[in-house]
């Protein structure tokens, strides 16, 4: 069972990998090129379109990383759940917290210093993300060489 929280685990965390290094080096970059006229449009089309690209991995990868922190798969050392939440805590945290009102801010159109703030500031998450993801892999390494890749 808790192989399974390991890998549904993984497979979230390497969607949102993909997802946010995409947001970070294509579609906040992009932002500045919307024409005024139709950025607010833009920006309410963006938002209800990714919360169904992101909103159910999300959910899955929290789940999973709760309670992967109470059932550690064989061969996984005992913090690395543990510091996998606290990745997702600051990927998951500032996303609630700092990129959802910045987005919401948007809505009454283009800012230059809010775009700026939201390609700078990603990268507290693309790094968060990306750890997640080396270190979910590494788990797995650790988790399949105990040959118990069923448990």
């Amino acid at each position: 069972m808790a192989g399974w929280l390991l890998l549904a685990q993984s497979l979230a965390t390497l969607y949102m990998t993909g997802v946010i290094w995409f947001v970070q080096l294509v579609q906040y970059p992009m932002l500045g090129e919307v024409p005024p006229e139709r950025f607010a449009q833009f920006e309410h089309n963006y938002q209800q379109r990714m919360v169904w690209v992101v909103g159910p991995m999300m959910l899955l990868e929290l789940a999973t990383a709760v309670a992967m922190v109470w059932r550690v798969p064989d061969g996984v050392p005992g913090w690395v759940p543990w510091v996998g939440l606290g990745l997702l805590l600051v990927a998951d945290g500032s996303t609630a917290l700092f990129f959802g009102p910045q987005h919401g801010r948007l809505l009454a159109g283009y800012d230059d210093r809010l775009h700026r703030q939201l390609v700078d500031y990603n990268w507290l998450r693309t790094v968060a993300w990306t750890a997640r993801a080396l270190l979910l892999l590494w788990a797995i390494r650790c988790w399949a060489t105990t040959g118990s890749p069923s448990g």
